[in-house]
């Protein structure tokens, strides 16, 4: 059993992506979905924009991440009412 796990250790990849401007190195094979999990965010708060195309989220699961990506992702913040502040 060890070796076998030694085996898929060694022939797993890693690419080098942006996040949000910060370079990030990945799984080679990781969707949009995979980091969204990876970086414990909530999807349900964030969009997630990939070489410059919004990603819809019943996508995240099928947009593979290539080497050299660059993924801008957008946290939604909730907020009071303008009237709040007169």
């Amino acid at each position: 059993m060890i070796g076998l796990v030694k085996i898929a250790l060694i022939g797993r990849e890693t690419l080098r992506i942006q996040i949000n401007g910060e370079s990030r190195e990945v799984n080679d094979q990781s969707t949009v979905s995979d980091l969204v999990n990876e970086m414990s965010l909530p999807p349900a708060r964030i969009a997630i924009e990939l070489n410059g195309e919004v990603v819809r989220r019943n996508d995240w699961m099928n947009a593979m991440v290539r080497e050299g990506d660059r993924l801008e992702i957008v946290h939604f913040v909730g907020g009071g009412s303008a009237l709040a502040t007169r």
